[in-house]
């Protein structure tokens, strides 16, 4: 949090804001950002991010404030921010304005989350920044991987090291982990709790699960399943309506079956631990929050780890000193101490005392009113609502009649008095609220509160106190917390379904884009270092960054740019190649100074006067590039510009009737011409002097651009 503070001084420096992912750890500062340090700009997303976002931090609003006084910020926080977004599509490119003028920036698909951006950054159309991290290459069940590897030689690639020396197993037996885990312990008369996310990452579990409780073959249909958080049934309705975000796989289903894959038939959607409960056991809980620190998933391990029945899975690393973290690098830890925090209805005295506090200040609210009244000479009586009614003296009643006075009225005087005399017939009448659709209909007036049974044989699995699993709606309340050892003899496993790269997957990407530049961040001290000393060695031509948290870190490559003016001779002299969707030509010139004292250009546009010698010192002449003579013009190598690919040269090939083949690496032409990539990426050319081998190389000279 002292990080997410210190970039208040610097608030006003941000001119936009690139949103990545929906979950917690890319977009949770974003509402303290905008409603505590006025953060005011434009916030670019994918409208899955936005959507999702809001109900991650919607979700950890309600689980801080269940149990704390939360104040780091507000829902109407987390509205302003959300507000601020502009929604985009993947490889929908935008030109930003004001302060970022020049810059284009294009979203490209991240893999790790539902809508997650791997953001592509392009300044005045020359070079390229590429801003990765948390990526995940593999397709899984709800989503495609990302399409890093498709990016070739970055200027500068900014990426974490979060993975860089984690070895992940394969998916195939994490399911078959997750499921034999599940079966054991639901055929035991356990439960099983599965910490997850609130609306990334459980996307693929929920899909996952529900398939599997489909299925006749697996056992599982006996059992319960449930999705617990405070927004579920918002996330699974989101989800539902974004089907074209998610994998081909799921497209083809849908499209195919024509039923969307996210309408869940086993799934059961609880908001709290109430609905919870009516559950029946044993069953499967998908709760959030991944890191424990608080949350349903707090709640239910803290009531459920004393069963050795029981089955904790884990499906997130979350942040060092979480609760879950803990029990991930201590598996074997049978007790551990928490804080217990608790948000309780006041009782006896504590209640009496607060009512009495908010019968003051409505008191003086209304007090304040009839001075507001008594400033402004009142309010016609044809006008006057409940609320503008003057309370008594008591402050106990209202009244609807006010009694007439015969004669001078009481305190005199030719204007109209403010404060009616004499009130009479006291009387509360409720004043009727309604909106564009009629009266608001109160849905406690029509709910039938049925108490939940408690099976006895599950007894040890339910909170003691049956008000800490009761919902805590608008009642007075306070905050309790207190300290508590608790015994650790339910079954405690990390199934990783983070959705990340692993460290092999990580080094093989970044051999294959080759960028020019690197910029790790967010990773442990040791992963940083070890993609370093991996990137230094070959995978980057150009330097490697490692910055520490609120460094700076100049990364330009641009650093000397100089304008000068071309003469119109120099320009019809040049003879340009298209090369992609550049044209490019070789230079011979010479620079020079010419006097004339028009072509002059401002150093610093901030710098303008209307002082004429003013703006004369701060104005520097135009060099001006004008051609050699041809007796000047020494010549210069030929240059091949592009990258050929001997794979796609092969179809060239074909298509112009000369067959080929590949052999070991080396692509044979009619047996007569043989072509291979040499170590450092040119093509090696060798062959028979025939008409072939002239045909071939005409063929591979037109891939590229010759200057």
């Amino acid at each position: 949090m002292a990080h997410i503070k210190e970039l208040k001084k610097h608030i006003h420096q941000v001119d936009s804001v690139l949103l990545s992912y929906p979950d917690i750890l890319h977009l949770g500062a974003l509402p303290y950002v905008v409603g505590k340090c006025n953060l005011d700009c434009p916030i670019y997303s994918t409208i899955p991010v936005y959507k999702m976002g809001q109900m991650f931090m919607y979700d950890l609003y309600q689980s801080r404030n269940n149990i704390e006084d939360f104040d780091l910020f507000t829902l109407d926080d987390v509205d302003a921010a959300f507000d601020k977004i502009i929604q985009l599509k993947y490889s929908q490119t935008i030109n930003l304005k004001g302060k970022g003028q020049g810059i284009a920036i294009t979203p490209l698909p991240g893999g790790h989350m539902i809508g997650g951006t791997i953001w592509r950054i392009v300044k005045d159309g020359e070079e390229d920044i590429v801003y990765a991290v948390d990526f995940n290459h593999k397709k899984e069940r709800h989503l495609n991987g990302c399409i890093l590897e498709t990016i070739n030689r970055p200027s500068l690639l900014i990426t974490d090291s979060y993975n860089a020396t984690y070895i992940q197993p394969r998916r195939r037996l994490r399911d078959e982990k997750l499921m034999t885990n599940v079966l054991q312990t639901l055929r035991n008369g356990g439960n099983v709790l599965i910490s997850v996310d609130t609306a990334g990452r459980v996307l693929e579990l929920a899909h996952m699960m529900d398939q599997i409780w489909r299925s006749h073959d697996s056992g599982l249909m006996s059992y319960s399943l449930a999705l617990l958080n405070n927004v579920s049934y918002n996330v699974v309705e989101f989800a539902k309506s974004q089907v074209e975000w998610m994998s081909d796989k799921i497209m083809r289903s849908f499209e195919g079956l024509k039923g969307n894959p996210f309408q869940f038939k086993h799934l059961q959607l609880c908001h709290s631990l109430t609905e919870l409960n009516k559950v029946p056991e044993p069953k499967v809980v998908l709760a959030s929050m991944p890191g424990m620190e608080c949350g349903f998933s707090r709640e239910l391990f803290i009531q459920w780890c004393g069963n050795p029945r029981n089955s904790i899975i884990l499906t997130s690393r979350s942040l060092p000193g979480t609760l879950a973290r803990s029990l991930i690098e201590s598996p074997n830890q049978r007790a551990v101490e928490l804080t217990i925090r608790r948000r309780v209805r006041l009782e006896g005295a504590e209640l009496e005392e607060h009512m009495r506090k908010e019968k003051e200040k409505e008191l003086e609210a209304a007090r304040q009113r009839a001075e507001k009244e008594a400033e402004f000479g009142g309010s016609d009586s044809s006008e006057e609502s409940e609320d503008e009614m003057e309370v008594d003296r008591g402050g106990n009643a209202r009244h609807d009649l006010m009694m007439k006075v015969e004669g001078k009225p009481r305190g005199g005087g030719f204007f109209k008095q403010a404060r009616k005399s004499y009130p009479m017939f006291p009387v509360k009448e409720e004043k009727i609220k309604w909106d564009d659709y009629g009266e608001i209909i109160r849905l406690e007036d029509y709910m039938i509160l049925e108490p939940s049974t408690i099976e006895e044989e599950n007894k040890e699995n339910k909170m003691e106190n049956d008000d800490s699993v009761q919902d805590i709606t608008e009642v007075p309340t306070k905050c309790i917390s207190f300290m508590q050892t608790l015994d650790i003899n339910a079954s405690i496993m990390f199934i990783d379904f983070e959705g990340r790269s692993d460290s092999e997957s990580i080094r093989k990407i970044l051999s294959m884009i080759k960028p020019r530049r690197l910029i790790i961040v967010r990773g442990p001290t040791e992963g940083t270092e070890a993609l370093a000393t991996y990137c230094t060695s070959g995978a980057v031509q150009g330097k490697v960054f490692t910055p520490n948290l609120l460094e700076v870190v100049d990364a330009t490559t641009e650093s000397h740019i100089y304008q000068v003016k071309l003469k119109d001779s120099l320009v019809s002299s040049l003879d340009f190649v298209k090369s992609n969707d550049v044209e490019l030509a070789w230079v011979d010139g010479e620079i020079i100074m010419e006097e004339d004292t028009d072509q002059i250009i401002t150093k610093d546009s901030e710098k303008l006067s209307d002082d004429p010698e003013e703006t004369k010192d701060d104005e520097d002449r135009i060099p001006v590039l004008q051609p050699l003579s041809s007796s000047q013009i020494v010549g210069h190598p030929t240059i091949f510009i592009n990258e050929v690919l001997l794979s796609d040269f092969k179809q060239v090939l074909m298509r112009n009737g000369i067959s080929a083949e590949f052999n070991g690496g080396v692509l044979y032409c009619n047996d007569v011409v043989a072509l291979r990539k040499n170590e450092s990426g040119h093509i090696d050319f060798e062959g028979r002097l025939t008409d072939d081998y002239f045909r071939v190389r005409e063929l591979l000279y037109e891939q590229y651009a010759i200057i």
